[in-house]
């Protein structure tokens, strides 16, 4: 994948829900569901700044380099 998003364990370790999460960041349980579960294609810099804001962390906790190439399908 090349990214990988560690929400759900910075969640976990802050006490918080997903659904507390969504309350004070201003998205919807469905658009943090699609991010939580890596299939997120983009994040606003707006968004990834209030969730890192709420859970009193940074990005880097968030999220992590695999250390794989992403190559988009050649169709």
């Amino acid at each position: 994948m090349g990214i990988k998003v560690c929400l759900e364990e910075v969640l976990k370790d802050r006490g918080m829900t997903s659904k507390e999460l969504c309350a004070q960041v201003g998205i919807t349980e469905a658009n943090l569901s699609i991010l939580r579960s890596g299939k997120a294609k983009g994040v606003r810099f707006g968004t990834l700044n209030r969730i890192c804001y709420f859970l009193h962390c940074d990005v880097g906790d968030i999220l992590k380099f695999d250390g794989e190439l992403e190559v988009p399908n050649e169709k």
